[in-house]
This record gives C-alpha cells, sequence and structure tokens, in this order.
C-alpha cells in the first residue's frame, strides 16, 4: 500500500522501526500535494517550510533513542480558520487574505507538542458558512471520489486532504455539520466533540455557541489517538469545559453486545435518498449482529432544526463578523472617501454572497422590534431539541442515523437555492443545538459514492462513540477503499 493510505498507527510503527525517517515521510505527503492539488484543490497554504523543519525534530528524537508519542511525525492539515503563528490565516476570506495571527491556537500548541508536521492550511466555506465548499473566497474544492461533485463542508478542504492521502489526519471545525457532513461525502471518519470538549481559542468564530474543534482521519483508532491530544480543559477559553482528561484508545477493541441503540424516525424518512437509507438499514443490521439491541426512537423538535440554526447561528455571526470593519486587520478599500465609506466598501468587497446573507439574516432577528419574535423563541425552541436528547439518552446508550440525507451532489446543483443547500445539513445540525458529541464513520456506498452513518450521544460520552464506530468499522468491510486518483 501506498504511504498516502497508510493510518498513523501503521506509520507510527514504520517510523518507531526505523522504516523510514519522519522527513521521508513529510516528503511523500508533500509530493503527494502537488501530483494531485490541481485536481482537488484542498490547500489553501502549504506550509512545507515550516512540515520539513518539524520532521526534522522528529528525526532528531528519534536518533536520541527517545520513545516517540503515538502520532509524532504524522503530517496533520488544519482548516484555515484555526490560528497558527506566522502563517496566513484567511478563513478562506478575501476581507483576511493577508491576515497573518500572532499566536496560535490552542489545539496547535498541543498537536505541536505532540511532535505532529503541520502540512498545511485547507480550504473552507468562507467563515465556515456553507456546505459544500463552494462558498470559498478562493476556490472550489473537488471531492476526490468524483472531482465534478462536492466535498461536503464547510470543512471540505480538510476532509479531501485526508480522503485524497494529501495528509494522514487533519482538523476541521464544526457548527451544523461541517465536519461529520464532509466526512460522509468523503469516506472518512469526522467527529463533532462535545461542546467545550476542546478549546476554541485561536479558533476564528462563526457562531460561538456552536462551533467546536474536531478530528478527521481514515479509520477510528487515529480519530481517538488525535481526540487525545486536542481535548482537555483550557483557561484562555472560557466556555472550555472543566475535569479529567480521557484515554479514548481504552475504547477500541470493546464489544457493544446489550448497548441500546435508538434510530430516531426523523431521520430516515422523508427527505432521506433512498440509497442512503438502504445503506444505514443495512449497518444496523451489523451493529444488531454485534449484539446491539435496535429500536426506533424520536426527536419530535428536530423539525424546527433548521429555522432554529439558522436565527441563532446568524445571530451570533453577525455579531462575530463586525469585527471586520477594514480598520485593524485585513481588507481595507483606499479610495473609501469616508470611514463610513470605508465600512461599506470594504465589508462589500470583503465578504462573500453567502456571508452577506447570513449576517443580514441575523442583524435582522437581533434588531429592536423582532428580537423576541426570532432570535428568542429560537433560543427557546433550542431548548426544547436539547430536551428531546435527553429524553432520548434516558433509553439509549447512543443514537444512530444517516449522516447526510444524501451522497456528494454536482458542483452548482444547489448554489440557487440556499435552502436546498441548508437542508443538506438536516441530520447534523441539531446535534450542535444539543451541544452533544456525533461522529461519522463510513457506512458503505450509494451509486458508487461514500455513505456515512452519524452515531450521537450523551455530553462527553465521545468514548461511547468511539467504542460503536470502532466495533462496526472493525465488522463492515469498507475498511481500505480509497478514491482512485492516480
Amino acid at each position: 500500500m501506498d504511504l498516502f493510505y497508510m493510518t498513523a498507527h501503521e506509520l507510527h510503527a514504520k517510523l518507531a522501526a526505523g522504516e523510514i525517517s519522519a522527513r521521508e515521510l513529510c516528503r511523500a505527503f508533500l509530493d503527494r500535494i502537488v501530483s494531485v492539488e490541481d485536481r482537488l484543490k484542498a490547500f489553501i497554504t502549504v506550509t512545507e517550510e515550516m512540515a520539513l523543519k518539524q520532521a526534522d525534530e522528529v528525526d532528531k528524537r528519534i536518533a536520541a533513542g527517545e520513545e516517540l508519542p503515538p502520532l509524532a511525525g504524522i503530517p496533520i492539515a488544519l482548516k484555515d480558520n484555526m490560528c497558527v503563528e506566522g502563517i496566513r490565516t484567511t478563513c478562506a476570506s478575501k476581507i483576511l487574505f493577508n491576515f497573518v495571527p500572532p499566536y496560535s491556537a490552542t489545539v496547535v500548541e498541543k498537536i505541536k507538542s505532540a511532535g505532529m508536521v503541520i502540512i498545511g492550511k485547507t480550504n473552507m466555506d468562507e467563515f465556515a458558512m456553507g456546505s459544500s465548499t463552494e462558498n470559498s473566497g478562493f476556490q472550489p474544492t473537488s471531492n476526490p471520489w468524483d472531482t465534478e461533485r462536492v466535498p461536503g463542508g464547510s470543512s471540505g478542504g480538510s476532509a479531501v486532504s485526508v480522503a485524497a492521502g494529501e495528509t494522514v489526519l487533519a482538523l476541521g471545525s464544526d457548527t451544523g455539520g461541517s465536519i461529520r457532513q464532509p466526512a460522509s461525502l468523503c469516506g472518512v471518519v469526522g467527529m463533532k466533540p462535545t461542546y467545550g470538549a476542546v478549546s476554541r481559542y485561536g479558533l476564528v468564530a462563526f457562531a460561538s455557541s456552536l462551533d467546536q474543534i474536531g478530528p478527521f482521519a481514515r479509520d477510528v483508532d487515529d480519530c481517538a489517538q488525535l481526540l487525545n491530544i486536542i481535548t482537555g480543559h483550557d483557561p484562555l477559553d472560557s466556555t472550555s469545559a472543566p475535569g479529567e482528561k480521557t484515554d479514548y484508545t481504552a475504547f477500541l477493541n470493546s464489544d457493544i453486545k446489550g448497548l441500546k441503540v435508538g434510530v430516531p424516525r426523523e431521520y430516515m424518512g422523508e427527505g432521506i435518498d433512498p440509497g442512503v437509507r438502504a445503506v444505514i438499514e443495512k449497518a444496523l443490521q451489523v451493529l444488531s449482529s454485534l449484539g446491539a439491541d435496535i429500536e426506533e426512537a424520536t426527536l419530535p423538535h428536530s423539525r424546527y432544526a433548521i429555522p432554529v440554526y439558522y436565527l441563532i447561528a446568524t445571530a451570533e455571526a453577525s455579531s462575530n463578523l463586525a469585527r471586520y470593519d477594514g480598520v485593524k486587520y485585513g481588507l481595507r478599500d483606499e479610495e473609501a472617501q469616508d470611514i463610513v465609506d470605508m465600512y461599506m466598501k470594504s465589508r462589500s468587497r470583503g465578504f462573500g454572497t453567502e456571508v452577506k446573507r447570513r449576517i443580514m439574516l441575523g442583524t435582522y432577528a437581533l434588531s429592536a422590534g423582532y428580537y423576541d419574535a426570532y432570535y428568542l423563541k429560537a433560543l427557546k425552541a433550542r431548548t426544547l431539541i436539547k430536551q428531546d436528547f435527553d429524553r432520548a439518552f434516558d433509553r439509549f446508550d447512543v443514537l444512530v442515523c444517516p449522516t447526510s440525507p444524501g451522497t456528494a451532489f454536482r458542483k452548482g446543483e444547489k448554489t440557487d437555492d440556499p435552502l436546498q443547500m441548508y437542508l443538506s445539513d438536516i441530520t447534523t445540525i441539531s446535534v450542535n443545538l444539543a451541544g452533544i458529541p456525533g461522529i461519522s464513520v463510513p457506512a458503505g456506498f450509494s451509486g458508487g459514492l461514500p455513505v456515512g452513518m452519524q452515531i450521537m450521544g450523551r455530553p462527553f460520552a465521545e468514548g461511547n462513540l468511539i467504542r460503536v464506530a470502532h466495533a462496526f468499522e472493525g465488522s463492515a468491510g469498507h475498511r481500505g477503499k480509497f478514491p482512485s486518483l492516480i
């Protein structure tokens, strides 16, 4: 097997045995990026110099006889909304085309401390607003299974970089499905941890009560390893949850006999592609064969998830994006006549269509006379959605459904119909509104395109999700299938 389709734990064994150096490994992935990037456009910035320097540091540790941590020397890509000191961070927006942060996000410091090799910053929907990575201010990203189709979004570049062998692991952010949905469409593992489980310090904010950083990986083992590194309390993030660190690899190789699995009826009916539904029904049979008890569940208020999300998220985005005004950093219109004209022209030139749409929606929802009717009502409905999950988890250990209602759609298919694009996240949004963890694991194929199964759990029950996902992965027979890129 080519190096670029091996898992992190397989590559770690090669590094530890001296079969390959960290520099050779890094060089192989940099060359892979060069060979496929013209067709995929998964990266905004490739950090070759930094990556090779980090790889050389790992080789020095190996030469000194040091025992390597599990992910030392392993290449990782970062969604381009995570700050890395001295490296351009754009959020795929023209308004931040030249922004170089003076500090690194907490997750970046953690992966550096673990000896990982940062290979680049990945493309995304502008400010993480989108479900296809077509809203990038720089370039659309292609799905490696069919380059005429989208990879999902907003973390499309991160999903593609892992699926296409341009990196081993990647980080994305998930506000309404932005890790899980592209993971499903690209055939990789993607997890949104519990809100507060991973520090958001240094993550450029979209919707602060919903955003969460999480991992992309080729298998569940690698996902657990990366989760071990990035989780934990951070005093720099006021929303970071206190508590002891968990070793998520302890949940690997555990059986699921007697586990109670709920299947929400709202996520298996109308709006779900028949081919996707068939794949998930087959996946449920696999879980049943492993000893899990499968029953129907209900999340009755999930029908309100889309309008609730697009009121809360846009309101928070309107507030968060007010700072991009051409004054302190980013794009400034030099032809403006006065400061008000500068604000208007800088923001008009710097923001794309979808970002402008969401800022206007959010500003309207927060405006005088409409706050109670829209934003406050959405907050109340969000509580009802959270209570649905609480009741479901009184009966079930996990909930299972399709990650996305369909497979990867063609480029341009939904760009003229924002509502249809928003419905791409219909099965993922409620997880963010409730603040619970969710993981997407490859479940099969429909029409030759990947289908992901989403597993949801109680707050801070990531270990349980790892347990179920790993058991399924080992029995479903989908590992080792890769897109046919040359």
